[in-house]
């Protein structure tokens, strides 16, 4: 479905998300605040553009995901980025490296980043428990776990106006713009099922990781959970 859906991805969560997207990644960089010297673990990377905000800040930055058209589709972006990429190095940016991995079983050593990412990640994963358990044995000890998800409109009135869009409203703009529809309406299901905000803190703690908290962005649309280990 992904490696479907690979090559306008970037172009339909700008669509989609009337552009809020962007800000979300930015935010998620801030909360990170990874830099210089630093390495970070992007899982579920899709094509690479949320690693971006990563490098920009000075960290090195290892973007993995299970597809490989979406890997395809990034490092063909990247590649058309070449040179600019070379004069941010030189300026301070950080080094960008695309995987391929499973979150249940990564293709990395214990204690490996200092830091360790997902962005609208894991509730795609079969098992998400197991995801966060492998990433706190890839992230070394002090280091801090974000998950940034969609989550639970905090004003209840508006939550029902914000499901409502995503039954009827984003399943018609995809089915209109996106070259596989169906796979927002899987997007758009994946969202209404996904636990609140308090729920998921519980299970990255059960996870083993501690100082869970979380912070809202966008009333609640999306909130960005940190932990440490």
């Amino acid at each position: 479905m992904f490696d479907a859906i690979a090559g306008r991805y970037d172009l339909m969560n700008d669509l989609l998300s009337a552009g809020q997207v962007r800000l979300w990644r930015r935010a998620v960089a801030r909360i990170t605040g990874a830099g210089l010297g630093n390495l970070v673990l992007d899982l579920a990377a899709g094509t690479g553009t949320s690693s971006l905000s990563f490098t920009a800040a000075g960290a090195d930055c290892i973007a993995c995901d299970f597809s490989l058209g979406m890997l395809r589709a990034g490092r063909a972006r990247l590649a058309a980025r070449d040179q600019r990429s070379r004069d941010q190095r030189s300026r301070g940016g950080g080094r960008l490296g695309l995987v391929a991995g499973d979150a249940l079983r990564l293709p990395f050593r214990d204690e490996s980043f200092d830091a360790v990412t997902i962005s609208f990640g894991l509730r795609n994963v079969t098992d998400p428990g197991q995801a966060l358990a492998e990433m706190r044995r890839v992230t070394r000890p002090g280091g801090r776990l974000v998950v940034c998800e969609f989550s639970t409109v905090t004003i209840a009135p508006l939550d029902k106006l914000y499901r409502r869009y995503l039954q009827r409203v984003l399943p018609e703009v995809a089915r209109r713009a996106a070259r596989s529809p169906e796979a927002y309406k899987y997007l758009a299901e994946s969202i209404t099922d996904w636990p609140a905000q308090r729920e998921l803190a519980g299970l990255i703690e059960e996870s083993g990781w501690m100082a869970v908290r979380w912070r809202d962005l966008s009333l609640g649309v999306v909130a960005v959970h940190v932990a440490r280990r």
